[in-house]
């Protein structure tokens, strides 16, 4: 969750370094530092908060170098401090790290007991100090002890280490966490995302668990688990510079959600040419998929809701059984584990350390058929996985997901799709039907998105709230759950989702004039339900809020306030419906001044257990 960039170059990297981390500020922004080796002395500047602090300090002391790294924080071990903002240094040795080193204890008394002093409460600084105790002992050169000590690590980590015994190169080592390098003319970077670098270069190389490797000025050594020297391949980076930019938003957020649109039309633009084909998920994906009799769907947070909906439609359309988990959850537990049945991973990173690790639990019990659904390609969970479905929605900012579920759900709803095909439960019509409203779908997403100003002023009677409680049914109740995340999420106001039966079960003992109930009611079989749980909400005073449907045949009174989002779109109603949901989080927060793309305690792409 944090941010690593480094540099080796005949120019100065520091505004390099810092333009990188400016980049990566999303995946962590507690503090921020870099660290360079500048006449054969390392020289270190950090600060807490922002990277632009940090900036206005190391231009203030004059930083300049040909070889440097830098880190963006979000703490795990020890408080938002300067002394534990990184990079960590131990007698010349400078380096940063994403990751937790869960031994790190047992290394600080080990170091303690020869003689090391600890500056922080951090479990890095160990790694430093390990690196500097082989070094001392005559232990190999600056790789030589990386290699070294990684083995006496256990956790995840992504480093990249500096020394000013040698200024022409640094090292770097990944296991667990994300970790790349870039490949320029006459100069090398290493990143833990692609958007660091992508000013610079657009060649990466992306590490495999457990690589080590080298980054000089001419040219890159890659080393895998057994220290043998390793070519990994080269990739052409797609993230277009634009796409990182804010242009004309207030945030990355707002953007985000106006470019959901476009997004979802390039992820089901394949479908809309070619139909629903199991090549949607490889080249391979027909022989696999006709032989699962179930599906098992692995994620978290955002995903996992993404999960919860994709249920409704396997289940309905494919007539097989399907099961989501939380991924987090599942790695820890005994689960049964039929080996015809899919596991599907969902992770907009597709680092999501849990996520990854749940997948190797699965694959562990024999279940060899495995999906990853993802945004970013290239990334850990596809490599490791069977099948792969990219969703196509660009650069994702914004800690709080938007055009990433969306996308997901697109998603999702192709593979339900192909299963009830290839199980034959879905007749021509049925699929012609399904076709047609894939292709209304980025028109309905507009649509809903034309309906903000009516949602800011929604938005301003919640910016006085402190709680709130979000309801669906069906379909729709990981739409409520999703909304009331999202609120929660960047507005800090309390939400909670229930599925609107579940009302008169424990939440209604909440309801009071105080508590705003916003509802998820399209126009679907369970419309009367839903009208009748909110006929609850008002006995006891509550205030509703409604999202309907332009054909849903209920109007405003007193208490209960109504928007209409287009008319309903049948299977594919969750997604037009998540978008006010969306759009009242965002004004929401805005109208209370938090810092919408960065929330606090918060970070993108959650690479730490």
């Amino acid at each position: 969750m944090c941010g690593i960039v480094g540099a080796i170059a005949d120019r100065d990297v520091v505004p390099v370094l810092i333009e990188g981390l400016k980049r990566l500020e999303y995946r962590g922004y507690d503090s921020a530092g870099i660290a360079v080796v500048n006449d054969r002395d390392v020289r270190r500047v950090r600060r807490t908060g922002r990277v632009a602090e940090m900036a206005d300090a190391a231009a203030a002391e004059g930083f300049h170098a040909s070889l440097g790294i830098g880190h963006t924080r979000w703490a795990t071990h020890g408080g938002v401090t300067e002394a534990n903002a990184h990079p960590h240094i131990s007698h010349g040795i400078a380096l940063v790290h994403n990751g937790i080193i869960e031994n790190h204890e047992e290394q600080r008394e080990k170091l303690g007991a020869l003689g090391y002093a600890f500056e922080s409460q951090t479990d890095t600084e160990v790694i430093a100090h390990l690196i500097h105790h082989h070094l001392k002992q005559g232990n190999g050169d600056l790789l030589g002890a990386l290699q070294r000590v990684v083995k006496e690590l256990t956790g995840a980590y992504a480093l990249a280490v500096i020394s000013r015994a040698e200024p022409g190169r640094m090292v770097c080592a990944r296991m667990g966490c994300p970790l790349l390098i870039g490949l320029g003319e006459g100069e090398n970077f290493v990143a833990s995302d692609v958007s660091a670098v992508v000013q610079a270069t657009r060649n990466v190389v992306f590490l495999e668990e457990g690589d080590t490797a080298e980054v000089a000025r001419d040219g890159v050594r890659v080393y895998d688990r057994n220290d043998q020297p390793v070519e990994r391949e080269t990739h052409v980076s797609s993230v277009s510079l634009s796409s990182l930019e804010l242009g004309p938003y207030r945030h990355f957020m707002q953007k985000e959600i106006h470019e959901q649109p476009r997004a979802i039309g390039d992820t089901i633009e394949a479908t809309i040419d070619g139909g629903f084909v199991p090549e949607l998920f490889g080249r391979n994906a027909a022989a696999v998929l006709e032989g699962i009799e179930g599906v098992q769907i692995l994620a978290c947070g955002t995903s996992y809701y993404a999960g919860l909906t994709a249920r409704y439609w396997i289940e309905g359309m494919a007539g097989m059984p399907c099961s989501v988990e939380i991924a987090s959850e599942y790695r820890y537990r005994q689960a049964y584990a039929d080996p015809k049945h899919l596991v599907v991973t969902i992770s907009q990173s597709g680092e999501t350390l849990d996520t990854m690790e749940a997948l190797k639990h699965a694959k562990s019990l024999g279940r060899a058929h495995t999906l990853s659904i993802c945004n970013v390609p290239e990334s850990a969970i596809p490599r490791a996985s069977e099948l792969v479905c990219y969703t196509r929605a660009g650069a994702e900012i914004g800690v709080a997901s938007t055009k990433a579920f969306t996308t997901q759900l697109a998603a999702l709803f192709q593979l339900a799709v192909v299963l009830a095909k290839l199980r034959g439960r879905l007749g021509a019509d049925d699929e012609a039907q399904c076709l047609e409203q894939l292709r209304q779908l980025p028109g309905g997403v507009q649509q809903a998105l034309n309906l903000e100003p009516q949602v800011v002023a929604w938005a301003e009677k919640f910016a006085a709230k402190q709680n709130a409680l979000f309801l669906g049914r069906g379909l729709h109740y990981p739409i409520a759950l999703e909304g009331a995340l999202k609120l929660k999420e960047i507005s800090y106001i309390h939400a909670e989702a229930y599925p609107a039966g579940e009302l008169k079960h424990g939440p209604l003992a909440l309801v009071d004039s105080a508590m705003p109930v916003v509802v998820i009611a399209p126009n679907n079989s369970l419309l009367e339900k839903v009208k009748s749980n909110m006929q609850e909400v008002r006995a006891r005073g509550g205030e509703l809020f409604v999202f309907a449907d332009q054909d849903s045949n209920f109007g405003e009174s007193e208490g209960v306030h109504v928007i209409r989002t287009p008319r309903h779109v049948g299977l594919l109603s969750p997604v037009v419906h998540t978008i006010p949901v969306q759009l009242l989080a965002y004004h929401t927060a805005l109208a209370r001044g938090t810092d919408v793309d960065k929330p606090r305690n918060l970070a993108k792409s959650v690479t730490v257990e």
